[in-house]
């Protein structure tokens, strides 16, 4: 085996060498150094980074290590969880569908789901393929999401609670990313198709493409060999989490792949649909992902020119300096991933990290793209690090004047006792809250794993600490009336879902 790896080792760095001449001074002489210097920045235990270029793999390294503590290198092959670059996985495979003449993306729902059901029933009646894949249902960005992320719900209950969320928009108003979309896309695959979302993938794309390494859902990816660990940030120090399971969401993210895995996927997109000269994906579908389908917002760029974003099927579409771009990013618990194709330059830039507290992921690949469009070397890194340690330190201040709050004792209006029981959110379900010497602790009816701390800071309100630093920290408002404790609002960490859940007590 060691002989093996080291002959292929050979040939890599061989193909490497000779396509180096091309390559923009700054790839070859500074990004290295470029990347070291980014990740000590955002304390960020490994990353890989993946350039293609005319069919060609440019570039194609892993840096620091899969754990933090550990001396295990991460490497090309290396996994990370890709997050929601899963979802043009998703969206290719419906476009295949309409290819084969099994489905058109017109079509409504109910159609293959019959019995499939939303909040609003003009919106149940008239939903299309292509509303579920390109974030025009009617909700908020990350609407619902606390619900079912890293929860005990199966993909069926995921859709039953989906279907009774009231939507914050009148039916395709305007974007909305919205994550279960995607379980509705995978549901219509599977009774399409009679194989799951993750076979189905594989059959299609991830083995035609000879993607061995690459995973569809996330119990795989634990079970695998050479995979990166999750970290995250806590009060500035890096901490490994566990591995979650978030494949009831499926479809919209747990794929875990590596560059090396993700390069054919890239080339494939950037070379009409062929890999090694032979046709995998037919090219009508790619450019059938590619379609506009939703305005997203005016863009907004800190140095160069970008107009407009746009959202196809699974792809993030935008212009910048008069180029077309297609892209993705992707964050689930303990990664960042960052998927950038310009196809009229034939340059495809893949960044994953270890980590989800970071914007590294996007800024490296700025500078990545503009140094091959011969754009001024902006020291994009540094621009973005003062722009996410702003943001991090009023989060800590915030946190900390919570805890000074905590360490004043302050007393509740009502014995601690009265805060005790069950309280109901009309969708998700129960809460429940068990009273504990001086705090309250936070009990999930579909999240069986995590609790939250409770500890009272004044005016009927106490930060919750949970079990699972991926949910942050947060302040509950507690509504009490004559005395008696009515409701209070739940509230997560903005990575996982923006929503106020208001529990009633029973």
């Amino acid at each position: 085996m060691r002989s093996l790896i080291s002959t292929l080792s050979f040939l890599l760095f061989f193909t490497f060498s000779a396509f180096t001449q091309s390559l923009p001074s700054f790839i070859s002489d500074s990004l290295d150094s470029y990347i070291k210097r980014g990740m000590e920045q955002f304390k960020i235990p490994g990353t890989a980074v993946l350039i293609v270029k005319d069919g060609k793999i440019a570039y194609a390294k892993g840096f620091g290590v899969k754990e933090y503590g550990s001396n295990d290198r991460v490497d090309e092959n290396t996994l990370f969880l890709i997050g929601s670059n899963t979802k043009a996985f998703t969206g290719t495979l419906l476009a295949l569908l309409e290819y084969e003449n099994k489905l058109k993306l017109e079509d409504r729902v109910r159609n293959y789901l019959p019995n499939f059901q939303l909040y609003d029933q003009c919106a149940s009646e008239k939903l299309n393929l292509i509303d579920i894949v390109s974030h025009r249902m009617g909700y908020d960005t990350f609407q619902g999401d606390f619900m079912y992320w890293t929860s005990d719900l199966n993909e069926d209950q995921v859709l039953e609670k989906f279907g009774k969320l009231p939507p914050k928009f009148d039916f395709r108003a305007k974007y909305g990313y919205t994550n279960a979309g995607y379980s509705v896309a995978g549901k219509v695959i599977y009774n399409v198709t009679n194989l799951r979302w993750g076979d189905y993938l594989k059959e299609k794309i991830l083995l035609p493409l000879r993607m061995t390494r690459t995973v569809s859902l996330s119990q795989e990816f634990a079970m695998a060999s050479n995979v990166a660990k999750p970290h995250t940030l806590i009060n500035g120090e890096i901490k490994v989490l566990p591995f979650d399971n978030i494949d009831n969401l499926a479809p919209c993210g747990s794929m875990g792949s590596s560059i090396m895995d993700l390069s054919k996927w890239i080339i494939i997109q950037l070379d009409s649909g062929r890999l090694d000269g032979k046709s995998v994906i037919p090219f009508k579908v790619i450019e059938r992902t590619r379609q506009p389908q939703t305005f997203v917002r005016k863009a907004r760029h800190p140095f160069n020119k970008s107009n407009f974003i746009l959202y196809g099927l699974g792809w993030v579409l935008q212009d910048y300096e008069g180029r077309e771009i297609v892209s993705h990013t992707g964050g689930v618990n303990g990664f960042l991933t960052s998927v950038t194709l310009l196809p009229k330059e034939n340059l495809g830039v893949v960044v994953l990290t270890n980590t989800d507290q970071n914007t590294f992921y996007e800024w490296i690949k700025w500078e990545i793209i503009d140094a091959y469009l011969n754009l001024p070397y902006r020291n994009y890194l540094d621009f973005g690090y003062n722009l996410f340690n702003q943001s991090k330190t009023q989060k800590l201040n915030r946190v900390k004047n919570w805890r000074d709050s905590v360490t004043l004792n302050l007393k509740t209006p009502i014995p601690l006792n009265e805060f005790a029981g069950k309280y109901e959110h009309e969708v998700y379900g129960y809460a429940e809250i068990i009273p504990k010497e001086n705090y309250l602790e936070l009990k999930l009816q579909h999240h069986s794993k995590i609790t939250g701390k409770l500890e009272y800071i004044g005016n009927n309100r106490f930060v919750c600490t949970y079990s699972d630093p991926v949910y942050g920290i947060e302040v509950f408002q507690f509504e009490i009336e004559n005395n008696k404790v009515k409701s209070f609002d739940l509230k997560v960490d903005d990575f996982i879902d923006y929503m106020v859940y208001k529990f009633v007590k029973k």
